[in-house]
């Protein structure tokens, strides 16, 4: 599996999950524009472990949807998700979406 992006969310593949489930799939909030990263479509499950999100899709595949950009489908399996950081003059600073 190959590493997946949609704007400031990054997901690479992960081994085994662990951390506690979370009741919602929201990856992550738009800071700018209040749009979210969700999966729409398809079964998964997101977990939470130390500040570090997990999605394990279940079902062949899950939509990862936003607003303002393309849906994505994301295969089966386990991903961490991260937020990608972009580097200024005045330090590193997380992508706003």
């Amino acid at each position: 599996m190959q590493p997946i992006r949609q704007g400031d969310v990054l997901l690479s593949p992960a081994g085994s999950i662990q951390g506690y489930p979370l009741a919602h799939l929201t990856l992550a909030e738009g800071e700018v524009t209040g749009h979210s990263h969700r999966i729409a479509d398809g079964q998964a499950e997101l977990y939470e472990q130390n500040g570090t999100l997990y999605l394990r899709v279940l079902s062949k595949k899950a939509t990862l949807t936003h607003e303002e950009h393309n849906d994505i489908q994301v295969p089966k399996g386990n991903w961490m998700v991260r937020i990608q950081r972009e580097y200024e003059p005045e330090g590193w600073r997380y992508v706003a979406d």
